[in-house]
């Protein structure tokens, strides 16, 4: 089983280079489960016991599971991202480096570790919207083969490197793409090429560099998994795989991933946005309900807003919380921030840890060193526009944000164990504020 599911998850990954080719493995699977596609644009008409899904941008999704039981029923959420962090291609982008290099012109999205992206196999991954009679069709491009490479400058150059400098991104990040001049054009040309379309009909790219490297398993039991973009397709995965394998009459059961979270989640597509709150309110309308019985099911719901935790780095023990601090193979973990960087707090804690207690699974808690900022992640952004109970947790890895993370063979199937028991559960809230928890 273990194996089985390790497998699933690294060729996920593979697959989503971008959130665009990630969004699109998520509805390949969707699919394959029988879930029919809504469009933001067209008249809904939803059916309990029926499933449906809606994209946004080719970016974000969200996934209904609604339940033929709906009288008191309410919305089982979770949310990840399909993001990470990347260099994206500038709109002119070959740029002539002494009449025998062709470098690519390109721009930091998120807040990546540069140096990890050094000495690498990369190539270019994206959407680009072609056009094709009086239409404009977005199309996937994933160029599978090593085509680029940001080469490190050499110690003899540079005798203090292993004394820590600042990285430059216009400087020092600058991929190679060829040993000889290549006119402007090159990369659409290439792409075009690839897609099997004339370069004029290219009318828009969003293109990224991705790292090459393969996934492995490692460590001296084969504990650990090392792979790009664990953050967040980790969570991304596991989360869906827990939605497709519940069932729940009771309740409409969400399944949400956000694009642009590495960069703050304030786009049309991200958690920041009013899609979440649309999808909730056209899918109760759809059904039949009323407002006043959707914001009654929104009153008693709950989110798991899912991305990855810090394992405790064994050289840098001291970068985390004394008492506060996980590690790989150990559990899922419950991120709390008193500043409310993480949405969890005692009622949502507790209503999770009856949700893992069910599900057979470990949990731990994590939290910020006081005397150092962390980053926030979707639930309290989601929260603006849609309240309701929302719990942090995550799956701890180590190296978050580099190239090539890592993280722990077990907890992938801890996740899937807890998404799919809080997916079939009934969390039910009573008038004097306390939960139960039915099956």
């Amino acid at each position: 089983m273990e194996t089985n599911i390790i497998s699933e998850l690294t060729t996920f990954i593979e697959h989503a280079p971008t959130a665009f080719h990630a969004i699109d493995e998520i509805k390949m699977l969707l699919k394959k489960e029988g879930f029919q596609e809504l469009k933001e644009s067209e008249i809904w008409n939803l059916e309990p016991g029926e499933k449906y899904y809606v994209t946004r941008n080719n970016s974000s999704i969200i996934a209904l599971k609604a339940g033929k039981d709906l009288e008191n029923y309410s919305f089982h959420v979770t949310a990840s991202h399909s993001d990470s962090p990347a260099f994206k291609l500038k709109e002119n982008a070959e740029i002539e480096i002494a009449k025998k290099y062709t470098v690519l012109n390109t721009e930091g999205y998120g807040g990546m570790i540069c140096s990890t992206w050094f000495d690498r196999p990369l190539s270019l991954a994206g959407r680009v919207m072609v056009k094709n009679g009086d239409r404009i069709e977005t199309k996937l491009v994933k160029i599978n083969r090593d085509l680029l490479m940001i080469p490190s400058l050499a110690i003899h150059m540079d005798r203090k490197v292993n004394e820590g400098r600042a990285i430059n991104k216009q400087v020092d990040m600058l991929p190679v793409m060829s040993g000889s001049v290549k006119e402007p054009g090159e990369v659409k040309s290439l792409v075009a090429k690839e897609l099997g379309v004339e370069t004029t009909d290219i009318y828009g790219m969003d293109l990224f560099l991705y790292n090459r490297m393969e996934a492995v398993r490692w460590g001296s039991d084969r504990e650990f998994i090392g792979c790009p973009r664990l953050d967040d397709l980790q969570c991304a995965f596991t989360s869906l795989k827990g939605f497709l394998e519940a069932e729940n009459d009771k309740n409409i059961n969400v399944y949400a991933c956000f694009d642009n979270e590495e960069v703050g989640s304030g786009t049309k597509q991200g958690a920041a946005s009013t899609f979440l709150y649309d999808v909730l309110w056209r899918a109760n309308k759809a059904l039949g309900n009323t407002e006043e019985e959707y914001y009654r099911a929104v009153a008693g719901s709950f989110m798991l807003s899912c991305d990855n935790a810090h394992a405790v780095h064994p050289n840098y023990k001291q970068k985390t919380d004394a008492t506060n601090c996980v590690y790989m193979n150990d559990g899922i973990v419950v991120k709390s921030h008193a500043g409310q960087k993480y949405t969890s707090d005692a009622v949502s804690v507790a209503v999770f840890k009856m949700i893992c207690e069910k599900a057979g699974v470990p949990v731990q808690f994590f939290a910020n060193r006081s005397d150092e900022a962390g980053g926030s992640t979707l639930g309290n952004i989601a929260m603006a526009q849609v309240s309701m109970n929302t719990v942090d947790i995550g799956l701890p890895q180590l190296a978050m944000h580099s190239a090539y993370e890592t993280a722990g063979v077990k907890d992938t199937e801890y996740m899937i164990k807890a998404v799919k028991t809080f997916y079939g559960s009934h969390i039910t809230t009573a008038s004097d504020g306390n939960y139960m928890l039915e099956d």
